[in-house]
Order: structure tokens, then C-alpha cells, then sequence
């Protein structure tokens, strides 16, 4: 009886982690430039984290330093080197930085990953061409940015 409790509570538990909605991009709310709750609604995947730091829409090491991945090439020097961040940001101004760094830091040059409105001048992706018709997609969905942050808080200095 105790075994049919348990996977009954388990997938009760699983069913509501699927069933989570995300936050709107129009809908984040920032105090102080951080986002004090998840936009997913599940936890972020470190692992997953740590991919789109170097592929995809994230690329953050275009920019970024980051030692733990120095087995990459192309590490950049535009923005700050990432290691210790969890030492310097908190998991809810991290948050905030990688969904949209002009809410805490005005003027800098890092994209607005999980943004949807208030564009100066919208490409189409990496064409060069105006954005067409259609819906604006935010760079990253809120999973990968909770993703993201996974990965930049176990960015500590020993």
C-alpha cells in the first residue's frame, strides 16, 4: 500500500513540474534589475546551462571568460569573466542579468535574452534583414535561461 501511495504522490509531483506555465517575457517583473522567482517553473539543468553558454542563442562566451569551460575556444572579452559570479550575484539578480541586463546595468551591450517588445531597430535573427511579420521570440525560452543560471551559480571562487 505504502509503494502505491509513493508513486501515486510521485507522479502527482511530476504532473505538476509539466503542468508548470512560464512567465511571459512581458510578464517578468525585476526589482532592482533581478527576478526574485523562477520563469520556468522547474528548476534549471546545469549541465544544459553549461551548452548554452558556448552554442545556440546563449553564446555567452562570445563575451564572457569563463574558466570552468576552458576546454572552448573563443573565450571573450567584451563583458566581465564569469567565474565566481555566484560569488558576486545572487541566483535572482543572475536571473535578471541574463533575462535582461539593461535592468540592472543601463548602457551595457549584452542582448536582452527574454525580451519580446521595446526593440530600437529588430533584425531577423542573423540575416540582416528586418524582422518580418509575425511574433518576436525572446533569444532564449525560460527554461534555457533558468538553465543558464544553473550553470552560473556553481561559478564560485575556491
Amino acid at each position: 500500500m505504502k509503494y502505491g501511495i509513493g508513486l501515486g504522490l510521485a507522479a502527482a509531483l511530476t504532473a505538476s513540474v509539466v503542468s508548470a506555465e512560464a512567465v511571459k517575457p512581458t510578464a517578468v517583473v525585476f526589482e532592482d534589475g533581478a527576478i526574485a522567482s523562477s520563469l520556468s517553473g522547474t528548476p534549471g539543468d546545469a549541465a544544459n546551462g553549461a551548452i548554452l553558454m558556448n552554442k545556440g542563442s546563449g553564446n555567452c562566451i562570445a563575451c564572457h571568460s569563463v574558466e570552468a569551460l576552458s576546454d572552448l575556444p573563443f573565450h571573450g572579452e567584451v563583458g566581465p569573466p564569469l567565474d565566481g559570479a555566484a560569488d558576486r550575484w545572487s541566483e535572482a539578480e543572475l536571473r535578471g542579468i541574463v533575462a535582461d541586463a539593461k535592468m540592472m546595468f543601463d548602457g551595457t551591450v549584452m542582448p536582452s535574452f527574454y525580451k519580446t517588445t521595446g526593440f530600437t531597430r529588430l533584425g531577423d535573427a542573423y540575416t540582416g534583414k528586418a524582422h518580418g511579420d509575425g511574433e518576436v521570440q525572446p533569444l532564449l525560452t525560460a527554461q534555457e535561461i533558468e538553465d543558464v543560471v544553473a550553470f552560473l551559480v556553481t561559478l564560485k571562487f575556491e
